[in-house]
């Protein structure tokens, strides 16, 4: 019994000591925020701006401010994107608990059109030497290639682009008159000229540079409070998109979307008119579930889908009737059209480019009507199985045909398609004449003799 103290003793020291450094570590874990430097989180638009890089850039701001971060810092090189993901990051932006920097970076790069309107909503408007923005007209291009449009339409648009930009860009500070021509007029700036028409705050060589001209900055926030940016010795978190933001990013573009939904068309029109080649099927398949799912994300234009529908209609009409080019010339159009309408994005005019539209729409055309012709070829084709293969094909009488048993028909035996059949004629025929079949029922050929068929 005396050694129980001891076994006890041995389990409980450890216990104890462990115990004891709980309260220790406790109070070093609390220590560390207060020592520890300002945080900058840094998220990059690179690229188009679309639903998913809007996600990645909304979702990081939403987690940022929740971790009470001291700067969000958004590196861009964008030459535009879709109007409704700009809007959502706008707002996310203009409603950021922390502020919100926005940085055009690095030397060379872009904040056209939907980039114009995010750099003109940050907290604080900064660009790299050597980088330009502006150019933000909307809807009087798809594509990047300028259309027609009514004029009242126009105006309408333009109307709402530029009350859109003014309502956020004066209260940022920024010169509201100039700005409206980068919508208006199509202007762009470079850095210099952008600094200097109260466009942007900085102009700076690098983000550690940005931070540290931040550091004691007093800003007006979007809801009229003043604040001054505290970023002494900041350490500058990236926090990149997910891998699955990575491959979506690439299926929601417009041009991909456009392409993805024409394969899968073209997939599963293949396989049902040539069933059995698996490969076409399997692709169309999984091709078309992309694109619906690029469809969930994308403002897409119901407009554009019945279009291309209606071209692939024509292209298989074009295959079965003569019109002389007509109905393929009329699928062109619609396809093309369709495509230039398929993405709906009012204030900056991004969608399927015509380079796109254009190379993908003939190909698919060609290989469409190619198709449906060796379908409508293939009925007219002679069977290759079966003893309908037997119809028109020549044999030789073995056994003389003749109506030995009075049933109304000559009947005997002939060598066709290195068999023996019996046959049956509507007159005699002697043994060794050529004969050429004409029909088949059950067990039994019909023939005619050869000479006969060939008469005038």
């Amino acid at each position: 019994m005396a050694r129980l103290p001891r076994i006890a003793a041995v389990w409980l020291a450890p216990s104890l000591l462990l115990l004891a450094a709980l309260p220790l570590r406790s109070v070093v874990s609390n220590a560390g925020p207060a020592e520890s430097r300002p945080r900058v989180v840094e998220l990059r638009i690179d690229g188009e701006i679309d639903p998913v890089m809007s996600e990645y850039i909304t979702a990081a701001i939403d987690q940022a401010n929740s971790e009470g971060v001291a700067l969000i810092l958004i590196t861009m090189d964008t030459p535009g994107g879709l109007s409704d993901s700009m809007q959502q990051i706008i707002q996310r932006i203009l409603d950021s608990r922390a502020p919100v920097a926005v940085y055009v970076t690095p030397t060379g790069s872009r904040a056209a059109s939907a980039g114009f309107f995010i750099l003109e909503a940050a907290d604080i408007a900064a660009m790299a030497p050597g980088t330009h923005t502006g150019s933000a007209s909307p809807v009087l291009a798809i594509g990047g290639y300028p259309i027609v449009v009514d004029e009242t339409m126009k105006k309408k648009i333009m109307s709402d682009a530029t009350a859109y930009l003014r309502s956020y860009a004066g209260r940022r500070g920024r010169n509201v008159e100039l700005a409206e021509t980068a919508v208006t007029d199509a202007k762009a700036w470079t850095e210099q000229e952008a600094l200097g028409g109260q466009l942007i705050d900085l102009i700076v060589r690098s983000k550690e540079d940005l931070v540290a001209q931040l550091n004691g900055r007093a800003i007006t926030r979007f809801d009229g409070r003043k604040m001054t940016l505290a970023l002494a010795n900041a350490q500058i978190e990236v926090s990149e998109m997910s891998a699955r933001q990575r491959l979506l990013a690439r299926i929601v573009q417009p041009d991909i979307f456009f392409i993805l939904l024409l394969v899968g068309v073209l997939g599963l029109y293949t396989e049902f008119t040539h069933p059995g080649m698996i490969a076409p099927g399997v692709i169309g398949g999984i091709a078309l579930v992309l694109a619906l799912f690029a469809m969930h994300i994308l403002p897409v234009n119901i407009v554009g889908l019945l279009l291309i529908f209606l071209a692939l209609a024509f292209f298989i009409l074009e295959a079965k009737y003569t019109s002389h080019g007509v109905l393929a010339a009329g699928g062109i159009i619609s396809m093309l059209l369709g495509a230039l309408m398929l993405v709906r994005s009012p204030l900056t005019g991004a969608g399927v480019s015509p380079g796109v539209a254009l190379g993908v729409t003939l190909p698919f055309a060609i290989i469409a009507i190619g198709l449906m012709r060796l379908v409508l070829r293939s009925r007219r084709w002679k069977p290759q199985t079966g003893v309908e293969e037997l119809v028109g094909e020549q044999g030789e009488v073995t056994t003389a045909i003749s109506d030995s048993a009075g049933a109304g028909a000559a009947r005997g035996m002939v060598f066709v398609h290195g068999e023996l059949w019996r046959a049956a004629a509507k007159e005699a025929i002697p043994k060794g004449t050529r004969v050429r079949v004409v029909r088949v029922e059950g067990l039994t050929v019909y023939v005619e003799p050869v000479e006969a068929v060939s008469r005038p």
